[in-house]
């Protein structure tokens, strides 16, 4: 059982809620750093071959929430359904992922389609300067990548891709700080805790729960 109450973590999340309004007016994200604790983790996958991965604070700020996302001014990633397990201290928030660019064929915002989202692990952070705060301890995102690949190529088509996004592209690959091979990866794939088999609620053929 979680220590954390369903109060507490809907006050930290509408905190979250509204960090992310702040930093896409602002069109940087790495003051979101302050939201996870120092020990964190942060991963998502690009292929099966290709995952991306920051441990700790500095790296969650330097990596995830600065060198990924720099070059997206004006995109942002709305939130549409949330749900809250207060038993787990988890929270997965679904969002829609707009470009804040005009498609003249439509007349809306270029969008990745399909369902995205960030699946959260929140804690109690019990020492160092953080001790009695609640934080992330770890977080991982999934989306569509063919859509997202698909939505970039319409962007470069319509002439209206800003320069900071052409640069954008351009970061890719292994050699990208955080990228790594699946066998390589500094973290599990699944949160910790769920790689670690203590939320297992229906066992392989053969596997004792």
């Amino acid at each position: 059982m979680s220590d954390l109450t369903r109060a507490e973590i809907e006050e930290f999340w509408d905190s979250w809620l509204q960090i992310n309004r702040d930093v896409e007016a602002a069109g940087d994200w790495r003051p979101m750093a302050e939201w996870y604790a120092e020990d964190a983790t942060y991963g998502w996958m690009y292929h099966p071959d290709e995952h991306f991965m920051a441990v700790g604070r500095d790296q969650i700020r330097d990596w995830a929430i600065g060198i990924e996302m720099d070059g997206l001014d004006g995109w942002h990633y709305d939130y549409v359904c949330t749900m809250i397990d207060e038993q787990k201290s988890m929270v997965l928030g679904f969002w829609k992922q707009r470009a804040g660019i005009i498609d003249d064929a439509t007349g809306k915002e270029f969008e990745i389609l399909g369902i995205g989202g960030s699946w959260f692990g929140l804690k109690r952070v019990t020492e160092g300067a953080d001790a009695g705060q609640i934080k992330i301890d770890w977080q991982r995102d999934w989306f569509d990548l063919p859509s997202t690949g698909h939505t970039f190529v319409e962007i470069l088509k319509s002439g209206k891709a800003p320069e900071t996004l052409m640069k954008r592209l351009e970061v890719t690959g292994h050699g990208v700080p955080g990228h790594y091979h699946y066998e390589d990866l500094p973290s599990t794939l699944w949160p910790p805790p769920v790689e670690a088999g203590r939320y297992v609620t229906q066992a392989a053929p053969g596997v004792s729960s």
